[in-house]
């Protein structure tokens, strides 16, 4: 069996990671962000993963898209990593709150120039008349930026979603999957194994 109490499962999730990128996966840092918008209607996209902090989770984004103002509405959200290859899948759910301007500042630096750009020139989620103007606004920004350093723009940063509820999956023969739910406690992982 693959599960067991003591596990910590975010090192289940790293280790997961860590054998999908050993076997040459691809988009193995990618993992579905489910929020809610005004309506309390869920909505699904796939984000990056970008570290982990303890017990914590990070991507990146506009705080002005729509995954942006929603978890500033409702700072609540789950993740669906899904390694396909090996079977196996992991839902992270938690609280989400904004990383420092530090973390946020120092990562955005880490990026390739052209993302940096976009992240001034594209006023994501918004309606687009047409590819031109989004390119015209690309422009803009590198004749602005000419010559130095892209300075992270205040709309954009990242989050970290504080797991309180993990729920590991394994595929097994006969659709007798392996399947166990960790929830956060003041001494660790409360753990319980679920039928498949």
């Amino acid at each position: 069996m693959e599960f067991a109490p003591g596990d910590d499962p975010l090192d289940v999730l790293e280790r997961w990671k860590s054998e999908a990128d050993s076997a040459g996966a691809v988009l193995t840092d990618a993992m579905t962000l489910c929020t809610v918008d005004a309506r309390g209607r869920p909505r699904g996209r796939i984000v990056l993963w970008k570290g982990r902090y303890g017990r914590s989770l990070s991507f990146f984004t506009n705080y002005e898209s729509a995954k942006g103002r929603e978890l500033g509405v409702t700072p609540f959200a789950a993740l669906v990593f899904h390694f396909a290859s090996a079977e196996r899948q992991a839902r992270v759910e938690g609280s989400v709150a904004r990383l420092s301007a530090e973390d946020s500042d120092a990562y955005f630096q880490t990026r390739p120039r052209e993302s940096q750009i976009g992240a001034w020139a594209s006023v994501q989620s918004e309606p687009l008349a047409d590819r031109e103007l989004l390119l015209a606004r690309v422009h803009e920004f590198e004749e602005r930026f000419s010559g130095v350093q892209v300075p992270r723009p205040a709309h954009w940063g990242g989050f970290a979603l504080e797991a309180e509820r993990i729920e590991l999956w394994s595929g097994q023969v006969g659709r007798l999957h392996d399947r166990a739910v960790y929830v956060a406690s003041s001494s660790g992982w409360d753990f319980q194994r679920l039928y498949p």
